[in-house]
């Protein structure tokens, strides 16, 4: 997937990568980043996802979450919004989010389509309890994040949240705060380093077995 060409104007994308266009909205500016993320998971390939640029979301980069309407349909027809800050804050400045490096923006984007798988095998009401969940339990939280991590590793997107994390984590420019939350929160470097060897190792174990 990895050596896919990514493009960034429309008319530019390459097949292999346009076919995930299907029932999504993807600003032009990062519609090659999305779409070489959507590609790592072809079960989203129908999913109504839209992605959704805001000037400010509360102490996060990006938040996926179902469209409320849509927890009145169905499990197969929800669609899901993933929230983009227009801008990437530093501690005294600020850069349009698209100028950062591909690979961050792909690690950032998979994490979030990580989510949206989870958000797939909840029920309507287990949707509801999530969020009251992730809201009153910081312990929630971690788990559910650690999850969304889980499902970009096993999806073959461990590399690139490695560089979005070491991104984050050694960025001199970035609040404290913001890094403390990341390291308390979600899965470490060194861990999904762990995580992805542990993964590789099991292919060639099950490769071998086949023979």
């Amino acid at each position: 997937m990895a050596a896919l060409k990514q493009g960034t104007q429309r008319g530019e994308i390459a097949p292999e990568l346009a076919q995930f266009r299907t029932n999504k909205i993807i600003p032009a500016v990062i519609e090659g980043n999305v779409l070489m993320a959507l590609s790592f998971y072809p079960e989203l390939k129908n999913v109504a996802i839209q992605f959704v640029f805001k000037q400010a979301i509360k102490s996060s980069v990006m938040q996926a979450q179902p469209v409320f309407s849509s927890l009145l349909n169905s499990r197969k027809n929800r669609s899901y919004r993933i929230n983009i800050s227009a801008l990437f804050k530093l501690t005294h400045t600020a850069i349009p989010i698209h100028q950062l490096p591909d690979a961050i923006m792909i690690g950032w984007i998979g994490h979030e389509l990580g989510h949206i798988m989870d958000y797939q095998q909840r029920s309507n009401m287990g949707m509801v309890g999530f969020g009251l969940g992730y809201v009153l339990s910081s312990a929630y939280v971690k788990k559910v994040e650690q999850l969304a991590d889980q499902y970009a590793v096993q999806h073959g997107l461990g590399h690139y949240l490695i560089e979005t994390k070491r991104f984050i984590l050694d960025h001199a420019e970035l609040p404290q705060a913001y890094k403390d939350k990341i390291a308390r929160l979600y899965v470490s470097p060194e861990e999904i380093v762990e995580q992805v060897k542990r993964l590789e190792e099991e292919k060639v174990a099950a490769q071998k077995k086949a023979l």
